[in-house]
């Protein structure tokens, strides 16, 4: 196989240029997409049913449909109705972050009700109000167990991010199919991407452990 470094290094600058713009949709991403998510979490888990419907068909909904479909029509459909034209960046975050939310919201939950009953009974026999004995009591023991399936969310969301190269974003996938149009050499542009998406996940998984073990010391 003829690997051909040279255009690399001419796209090097292209690729850097993407990473930045795929890290900033990835956070940008998991940031609205986790406080996006505990609020739906937190809906869900209403008493009342028909307070929680809408949380759970927004659950449904989002993690029913394939993001590439949600992309396209937050980008052709709903950006424009806002803006007046569309945006790839915005459609980007935009599509992330719901679908991201819908996930992270079933996380919240399962998390918030592995704790033990008795803690928040406990927590209210001692005159704290519902609100603070979720803020003081149960949410910080619920962070601890939520931490890895979170961690396999916002990685899933890293490689996610690629789809928005459909809506030409410019983040890193985007100039893989540029390159690889303009040689017609798959090797290249599709092996460089994936090296780096792979240090991008590994990263925020070392990043992840870190915590965790931290956490679990306290």
């Amino acid at each position: 196989m003829d690997f051909r470094w040279d255009l690399i290094w001419e796209y090097a600058p292209l690729f850097l240029k993407g990473t930045l713009v795929t890290i900033g949709l990835s956070v940008a991403g998991i940031v609205f997409g986790s406080v996006l998510g505990l609020f739906i979490g937190l809906g869900k888990m209403m008493r009342k049913k028909l307070w929680a419907l809408p949380f759970n068909w927004y659950i449904n909904c989002f993690r029913g449909t394939p993001l590439m479909v949600q992309i396209l029509l937050i980008h052709f459909a709903v950006v424009p109705v806002f803006l007046g034209t569309t945006n790839a960046i915005v459609a980007a975050i935009l599509a992330l972050s719901l679908n991201s939310a819908a996930y992270v919201a079933e996380i919240f939950r399962a998390g918030i009700q592995s704790i033990d009953k008795g803690q928040m009974e406990a927590a209210r026999s001692l005159g704290m109000t519902h609100g603070q004995a979720m803020r003081f009591v149960i949410l910080p023991q619920a962070i601890k167990r939520m931490i890895p399936p979170l961690g396999n969310e916002f990685i899933v969301l890293i490689k996610d991010s690629s789809l928005a190269a459909l809506i030409a974003a410019p983040e890193l996938m985007y100039w893989g199919r540029a390159m690889q149009g303009q040689y017609m050499r798959p090797w290249e542009p599709y092996l460089t991407a994936a090296v780096i998406y792979l240090v991008l996940t590994l990263s925020l998984n070392f990043l992840l452990n870190r915590i965790e073990r931290r956490l679990a010391t306290e």
